[in-house]
């Protein structure tokens, strides 16, 4: 699996070999989310970052997220899983949706549906998701609470391309956040968020300026 950040989505240059990254114009990002947006504004707000968010896409209608779209003048759509019949039917059609605006990059900012086969094999390698927890430890949708019930001390965030799995593609980065005693789970969140958005955006644009491979579970950027 190799992630490309200079050819078109149908490519794929080989294992292995270093990916070149296009100097003659930003790279294109989908950002795809389900709530607030807030990572979606960290991502328009960051200075000096070389990409252009050529659309935003999300999973229902009415929510934060797209409304940051709107005021920022990029393109929104929605592709609702309770409009088609099945599972298969809403991933071609997200799938469709984003092959649409050609990105280099797609990048998952809290958007909470898997994403199925169809979708992963066209952007294999280029698919971009945050995590608010120390991976392997505490996937899924409950990672902040699950950390502070079992007791740990020290939690934190990843930056990890997506794969098959929920929450199991190889890392990019990840930062450590110590838990207060005493803490609740939307403080340590809220907490982790602000380091969580930060590295989202370095990683982005390591990425981007750089290039990467991928070999196995590791990720390697010249």
């Amino acid at each position: 699996m190799t992630g490309c950040l200079s050819c078109g989505y149908a490519q794929e240059p080989p294992l292995n070999e270093p990916i070149s990254v296009r100097p003659d114009r930003p790279a294109r990002v989908v950002v795809l989310v389900s709530g607030s947006g807030t990572l979606l504004q960290a991502v328009l707000d960051a200075r000096d970052l070389p990409v252009r968010v050529v659309a935003v896409g999300a999973d229902r209608a009415g929510i934060a997220g797209l409304e940051r779209a709107e005021r920022a003048g990029v393109p929104s759509f929605v592709v609702r899983l309770k409009d088609y019949p099945d599972r298969a039917a809403w991933d071609r059609e997200l799938t469709k949706a984003v092959v649409a605006y050609e990105p280099d990059l797609v990048v998952s900012a809290g958007f909470m549906k898997i994403l199925g086969p169809e979708f992963l094999t066209a952007f294999g390698g280029r698919v971009l998701n945050t995590h608010p927890a120390l991976l392997p430890a505490f996937p899924g949708a409950h990672a902040v609470a699950d950390a502070l019930a079992y007791g740990v001390a020290v939690t934190g965030c990843t930056v990890h391309l997506v794969d098959a799995g929920v929450d199991t593609g190889p890392i990019v980065a990840q930062e450590a956040v110590s838990v207060e005693p005493g803490e609740d789970v939307d403080a340590l969140h809220e907490r982790i968020k602000v380091v969580e958005r930060r590295l989202l955006v370095d990683v982005i644009a390591l990425l981007t300026r750089q290039g990467y491979t991928v070999h196995g579970r590791k990720v390697s950027i010249p």
